[in-house]
Formats: C-alpha cells, structure tokens, sequence
C-alpha cells in the first residue's frame, strides 16, 4: 500500500511536470514574443505543483505505516 502510493504521487508529478515544461510553457524559437509567452498563463504554476507532488511522496512514503504484506525491512 505505502509503496503504491507513493509512485501513485510520484508518477503523478512527474508528469504534471514534464507536461507543463514542454508543452504548457514557452513555445520552441529562437526570438520573437510568441516565444517568449508561455501557452498557457498559469503553466509554471503547474510545473510548481509537480515538484511539490514530486517532494510530497517522500511525505506519502513515510506518513503511511508499513504493513505486514510489504516485503521492504
């Protein structure tokens, strides 16, 4: 169970991440402002909320107890 959760969270914000860096954001040029704005106006908010679900499963991991069917120590 622990370990589902936490790359259930993990997974998560990885892809919330990956997805809001190179899709959401900035378009791909070399100049001008169509490549300087990002797509999507709160996409770096949504980068943001992927790392803290990224550092949250490390929270996940050690805030659900370890059950006796775990095979970790």
């Amino acid at each position: 169970m622990r370990r589902t959760a936490t790359l259930a969270v993990l997974i998560a914000g990885v892809a919330l991440a990956v997805v809001s860096y190179f899709f959401l954001t900035a378009g791909w040029g070399t100049s001008g402002e169509e490549f300087s704005n990002p797509r999507l106006q709160f996409a770096p908010l949504i980068f943001i909320i992927g790392l803290l679900a990224i550092f949250g499963s490390a929270v996940v991991y050690e805030l659900i107890p370890n059950q006796a069917d775990d095979d970790e120590p």
